[in-house]
């Protein structure tokens, strides 16, 4: 089943996060959300509004506890366990901290990106020897790490770490990009430098692309549509360019610091160990 694009559909959408206890509130409630093919929008909120586990159900690694997602007219839970394969396969989620195995070298964690859309056998072969080098190498230059192609990922620091997961999402070939807090461990220049490269490989590709930024600027500036996200509830839906100081400081209320001074790991993110279950392998 080829998705050459892909929408998103939330219908008074609720999930749990997945280290939640039992009576916690959800962490994302009644959610109603519509994202068109190739449209590239921005999700921004407090520590634990809920955008980690919004991004988890989008990417059909966390089953809504009520309320209905459609992924370009299907309920991905209504599918054969092949027809979800197949759908997953055309999704890529970037965690925001990269399911990396410590040992192995970075340009076959990059090209781990390529895994749904390529033979068993392929994938056996790349890794003993990698099959195309040249594809990594291009993915990491657009991050400026393209120097650690060879090196092991144990010796990457954590900012090299993270755009080499996100070098992952520009050999696949992936039609929907769930990006997780992709600058948290990126200095100013290099931020600037990966929310560009990300932008423009989605457009270029026609891939709808969703990322969740607590670098508020960094959204307002890149991303044409700003979802605002508080208590796991939709607090605004907005043209960048409609977005005031008075929606940031309801958005940011009790937390209003995060505006300036983002945090290097959202408390809503997922357990490392959690990770490897959201990766789009088949």
């Amino acid at each position: 089943m080829p998705f050459s694009f892909m929408k998103i559909e939330f219908f008074d959408v609720s999930g749990r996060h997945p280290a939640a206890r039992p009576g916690d509130a959800p962490a994302v409630r009644a959610l109603s959300l519509s994202v068109r093919a190739g449209e590239q929008v921005a999700i921004i909120g407090p520590s634990g509004a809920g955008k980690t586990t919004l991004l988890h159900l989008m990417a059909c690694a966390l089953r809504p506890s009520a309320g209905r997602l459609l992924l370009n007219d299907n309920d991905p839970w209504q599918l054969s366990r092949s027809a979800l394969q197949d759908l997953r396969g055309a999704l890529f989620l970037a965690p925001q901290l990269p399911p990396l195995p410590p040992r192995q070298r970075v340009v076959t964690a990059v090209l781990a990106g390529r895994l749904p859309h390529e033979s068993l056998w392929t994938s056996l072969c790349s890794l003993f020897y990698p099959v195309d080098i040249p594809r990594a190498e291009r993915a990491l230059a657009g991050f400026d790490v393209s120097d650690k192609l060879f090196d092991r990922v144990d010796r990457l620091s954590g900012g090299e770490r993270q755009r080499v997961g996100l070098a992952r999402a520009l050999v696949s070939e992936a039609s929907l990009l769930l990006v997780d807090e992709p600058l948290s461990a990126l200095d100013p220049t290099r931020s600037q430098h990966a929310i560009e490269t990300l932008t423009q490989a989605a457009c270029e590709r026609g891939a709808t692309l969703v990322a969740t930024l607590h670098h508020v600027e960094m959204a307002l500036a890149h991303f044409p549509r700003i979802v605002g996200l508080r208590d796991g509830a939709l607090a605004f839906d907005l043209p960048a360019a409609a977005v005031t100081q008075q929606h940031l400081q309801a958005l940011y209320a009790q937390k209003l610091h995060e505006l300036t001074e983002p945090a290097s790991v959202d408390a809503d993110a997922f357990p490392t160990a959690a990770a490897p279950v959201v990766m789009h392998c088949r």
